[in-house]
């Protein structure tokens, strides 16, 4: 049966092309969601481009027929444009609030058809319209199952002479029913407890494994555990060109993706230089507007990553770390920008390296992943469980899409960290809170 759906202004910034995604059925559009649009359409960030984008492809389907009256798109859809009618809201809501505005034309589209359904990703408008009896459901387009969400280790058992094996010869047949390119396995003996080896699934024939033994230290940093050891196996491997780091605060995505792209880029002049970029969203009431130039308002955001490139610093040049640093930056061997300024470019033989890309939405991703030139390596870190942009979530983000979609590919691998290793007071905190 046809369903009629009506979209909450929030659902067409999170994806301007929502509207095409419901298949044959009938999607319509408040006018007061096109005049909420209408306030963010000069905005020079990712929402107002998102909004720009939804008002040019409504406007070229006016070619086809009247909004007012419904236009049939190319899935057989239609969509359709609602006028305001009287307020006809149970209870005292006051209509001149956009979000009761927004109700107001759902419930009334709900009272002419049965299989009408509010779509908004705004919590509180979905309780509102459950309160007055009016079905409301989530954008899910792009969503993922966290609990299904590849972690990129495998753990199996095999016996002893297969791990003897496997070190003798470095190579051995894929023992797993995993077969997932630069995927890693934890191989334990079933005889001997103690005796363990670790392997990576070889790219271009997973029906092959690799042994790791190799020990990497990129500017003076040593892998602590399993995950940040297997982390560098792909951040130095240059036939990886897309990784996605996953992990709480504290085990060490950032640190080891930037110091693996100071090797490459600086020590061996492999790429052009290092990218690092965040997304500029603030935790709590922002601080407003910032003085002075570019590079001193993204200081003010980027603090996590100057810690991090410090730290390095000093462990690589212990005597003049922060002459280094600056040196680097005029040479243009590091550069730090926000995703807002990444979109446009091509970013040809370059180490990039996308942080809390937990903040991005997947159209805001899929946006800065195809700056990606020629020889380009993509880096992207986060914590899903760590999310400051309110319209998304642990399975609507783009890190967590990213994962969803590319796994099995050739060229990507992808690490889901467990254990924190910045101190002990953090390694509490992630499991406390």
């Amino acid at each position: 049966m046809k369903k009629t759906y009506v979209l909450d202004t929030n659902v067409l910034i999170h994806d301007p092309l929502a509207f095409t995604k419901f298949e044959d059925n009938t999607v319509v559009i408040p006018i007061a969601v096109i005049e909420e649009l209408d306030t963010f359409k000069s905005h020079a960030d990712e929402k107002g481009k998102n909004v720009r984008i939804v008002s040019r492809k409504l406007d070229e389907l006016r070619e086809f027929g009247r909004l007012d009256k419904g236009v049939k798109m190319s899935n057989g859809g239609v969509v359709k444009v609602q006028l305001d009618g009287k307020n006809s809201l149970p209870g005292n809501f006051a209509i001149n609030q956009m979000d009761n505005r927004i109700l107001n034309s759902a419930y009334e589209i709900c009272k002419k058809e049965k299989n009408a359904i509010l779509v908004t990703k705004d919590i509180n408008l979905r309780l509102k319209a459950e309160a007055i009896g009016l079905k409301a459901e989530d954008y899910e387009s792009g969503k993922v199952n966290i609990d299904e969400l590849y972690s990129g280790i495998f753990s199996i058992t095999v016996p002893s002479s297969f791990i003897d094996s496997l070190y003798h010869n470095k190579k051995a047949e894929n023992p797993s029913d995993s077969k997932i390119p630069n995927a890693f396995l934890i191989l334990h003996s079933s005889e001997d407890s103690k005796k363990t080896a670790m392997a990576r699934v070889c790219a271009n024939d997973t029906s092959q494994i690799q042994l790791i033994s190799s020990e990497h230290s990129p500017w003076g940093i040593k892998p602590l555990n399993k995950e940040q050891k297997f982390a560098m196996e792909l951040l130095l491997d240059e036939n990886v060109k897309l990784i996605t780091l996953l992990g709480t605060a504290g085990t060490g995505k950032t640190l080891i993706s930037l110091a693996c792209g100071l090797q490459k880029a600086v020590d061996e002049n492999i790429y052009r230089r290092l990218i690092i970029c965040r997304s500029v969203v603030p935790v709590g009431k922002d601080i407003g507007y910032l003085p002075g130039t570019r590079e001193e308002k993204l200081a003010t955001w980027m603090g996590a990553i100057y810690d991090n490139l410090e730290f390095i610093m000093d462990k690589k040049h212990q005597d003049d770390a922060t002459s280094k640093f600056e040196y680097l930056l005029q040479q243009e061997k590091i550069e730090i920008a926000s995703v807002t300024h990444i979109r446009g470019r091509s970013l040809p033989k370059q180490y990039m390296i996308v942080d809390d890309a937990q903040n991005l939405t997947p159209h805001e991703i899929k946006t800065i992943l195809s700056r990606a030139g020629e020889g380009t390596k993509v880096v992207v870190t986060g914590d899903p469980y760590q999310i400051d942009n309110p319209y998304l979530d642990v399975a609507s983000n783009g890190l967590t899409y990213i994962v969803d979609r590319f796994k099995g590919q050739k060229i990507y691998g992808h690490l889901t960290f467990t254990k924190t290793e910045r101190s002990e007071l953090a390694a509490l905190v992630a499991e406390l809170m």
